[in-house]
């Protein structure tokens, strides 16, 4: 990480690609990445880890909350957002879940939801309900009941867990 007065290079992979861009040293990862580098998908709601709209993955297992981390603290990562999650015209298991069981409606949270239970399912490939529910209590949804969600997770598990029996839809 190169340092001049305020500002950083900032070096890191971002849904596959190989990122280099300057950043003022107190940018905020959600800011980075939607303000400088178009990856709207990251949603910032609270701006104090309350609502997991900006939740990302970093080095494809943490799902970190990305308006609380500094951009240059990524610096020589990998991230994962909403928008390399899937591709353009085929689904991942987990948006194909959550599309399958409505488990959204508004669809503000959702980007930061799915790829909070990215990080679940790969830590805990079959969770129970209460794992699920716990997994994913640092993210708010204001107009579900997470019912819905609950269930999309395991139909997400489902597929993951036995992909060559699923179905899944091309756009």
């Amino acid at each position: 990480m190169a340092v001049s007065s305020t500002q950083v290079s900032v070096h890191v992979k971002i849904n596959g690609q190989e990122i280099t861009k300057e950043c003022e040293v107190r940018t905020l990862l959600a800011y980075f990445l939607r303000e400088q580098l178009g990856l709207t998908g990251v949603h910032v709601g609270c701006d104090t880890t309350s609502c997991g709209a900006c939740t990302v993955l970093l080095d494809g297992k943490t799902a970190i909350k990305s308006c609380t981390v500094f951009a240059p603290q990524v610096d020589g990562h990998e991230l994962l957002t909403v928008e390399g999650l899937g591709e353009a015209d085929h689904l991942h298991p987990i948006q194909q879940a959550f599309w399958d069981c409505h488990a959204l409606q508004c669809g503000y949270c959702t980007p930061g939801m799915e790829l909070a239970v990215l990080a679940l399912l790969q830590r805990n490939p079959n969770p129970t309900d209460e794992e699920i529910r716990f997994g994913l209590s640092g993210n708010l949804c204001r107009c579900t009941g997470y019912k819905n969600i609950v269930k999309a997770v395991h139909q997400a598990a489902e597929i993951m867990n036995h992909p060559s029996t699923s179905q899944s839809v091309t756009l």
